[in-house]
């Protein structure tokens, strides 16, 4: 085992081995609760061990330079002084190199360069340890020695042995001592820095700023149904009753198809009494003019005129109580199966037909998003029952009223489709989305913050 240092053990008395000045050490770093007290009381205690040389500590700051903390004298932390530059310069010399530095040499240090820890020892000797934090130097504490005693490659091991316990405890007591704004600024530092590929992560935040700022699509989002093109209302024609219903909301009907039938009994019964009294005013007009009675053949004319009018209009009553679809297409409202039998009034609606072929999109925009939109411009729609394909629409036209509906206020803008499937129903809903001109992301993001903070402000501000 090689022998412990001279100077640790006869610069503590009583001491039995290189062990306890160590641990003499990290007493006087933990003894204290601030930094520049910890590392004042360190470099005291290096400096006695040293056997009444000076020691200084620096640490690495938020812009990775190295700053005086603690000297075992005063004198040297003055940064007018010319003893602190050339302390530090001694310390950038060693972790630069990132190893332990002495002048005179060390016979086996190998081939450093020592110009600044020959200019710290001047007639004396001088030494530089880095103080190292798991993996990445921190700082450094430099000895100075009167005299012409050089530094052993024994002390030197025993300096670096107490630097790798004090880097951590002096790391951990500068975070401590800093300001909250600079701890956040270390902690985004410090998080940078783990990754491996600075030069890709720097790419990255690059890519991220510039995806930020530079204007992209901006796309209106709102709430969308499809509508026919046209509704048509098939109402009833006559007071009467409904006998029968053929159909129900969602079947495909073709024009002419009988939708509904009401009761004709009543009007068979009037057919029949106009044809008979059709049939007796012919017959009193061929009598009357068998006898040559002019008057009786006016009036016999007259009244067969009146009977033949009274008989149209039956049989056009008749004719309309078969409901009949005035297109193709498809029922949309209008459920007649339920009130079979119940009577009916003349005008009143039965059922709703809009065509199966051509569709009106309606898009519900909010009043915060409308001045953005315009007549022209182009858009998506995603329906819930077909989220897997968009269909492209038109905005053709915008109503200038506002709607309230579901705790909102918006309006509905319509558009047209460039394509119809057949798979589209009327009353489908979906969210619809328009191409409102460029923006940067970063303004979409905030594009209703920004709104809601304006109209606050105008609201409280006089």
């Amino acid at each position: 085992m090689d022998k412990a240092p001279a100077f640790l053990i006869s610069s503590v008395p009583g001491a039995g081995s290189a062990q306890l000045g160590v641990l003499r050490t990290q007493a006087a770093l933990l003894a204290h609760d601030t930094l520049a007290e910890s590392a004042a009381a360190f470099a005291v205690e290096i400096a006695a061990l040293a056997g009444g040389s000076r020691c200084a500590v620096a640490l690495r700051g938020g812009d990775d330079d190295l700053q005086l903390v603690a000297a075992s004298t005063a004198v040297e932390l003055d940064p007018r002084h010319a003893a602190a530059a050339t302390l530090l310069a001694a310390m950038h010399e060693a972790c630069d190199q990132s190893r332990s530095c002495a002048w005179p040499p060390v016979s086996d240090s190998g081939d450093p360069i020592l110009q600044a820890q020959r200019q710290l020892a001047a007639a004396g000797s001088a030494c530089t340890v880095p103080l190292v934090d798991r993996q990445r130097i921190v700082g450094a504490m430099a000895v100075q020695r009167d005299g012409q005693v050089a530094f052993t490659r024994d002390e030197l091991a025993v300096l670096e042995d107490i630097a790798s316990f004090a880097g951590p405890v002096l790391q951990i007591k500068r975070r401590e001592s800093l300001p909250w704004q600079k701890k956040l600024r270390e902690a985004a530092m410090k998080h940078f820095e783990a990754a491996r590929d600075k030069r890709g992560m720097w790419i990255a935040i690059g890519v991220v700023a510039l995806a930020l700022i530079v204007p992209v699509p901006w796309r209106v989002s709102a709430p969308a149904r499809l509508e026919g093109a046209v509704q048509r209302a098939v109402v009833a024609a006559s007071d009467g009753y409904l006998q029968q219903a053929n159909v129900r909301p969602g079947d495909r009907v073709k024009e002419g198809q009988v939708l509904a039938e009401l009761a004709s009994q009543e009007l068979e019964l009037e057919k029949r009494r106009r044809e008979s009294e059709l049939s007796q005013h012919e017959t009193a007009y061929r009598a009357a003019q068998a006898r040559y009675d002019r008057t009786q053949m006016v009036s016999s004319q007259s009244r067969a005129a009146e009977a033949q009018a009274m008989l149209s209009l039956a049989q056009a009553q008749l004719e309309r109580t078969k409901v009949v679809a005035p297109f193709d297409g498809i029922v949309i409202k209008g459920d007649l199966s339920q009130t079979v039998g119940a009577p009916v009034q003349r005008g009143e609606t039965l059922m709703v037909l809009a065509p199966d072929d051509r569709f009106r999109l309606v898009v519900e925009i909010d009043e915060a998003d409308i001045a953005a939109v315009q007549v022209g411009q182009r858009g998506q729609l995603a329906l819930s029952s077909q989220p897997d394909a968009t269909l492209a629409f038109t905005v053709a036209r915008i109503v200038p009223v506002a709607t309230t509906g579901e705790g909102r206020n918006y309006f509905e803008v319509e558009g047209t489709l460039d394509e119809a499937s057949s798979t589209l129903r009327p009353g489908l809903s979906g969210v619809a989305k328009i191409r409102a001109g460029y923006l940067p992301l970063i303004a979409q993001f905030t594009y209703r913050a920004r709104a809601w903070l304006r109209m606050a402000l105008w609201t409280i501000l006089p």
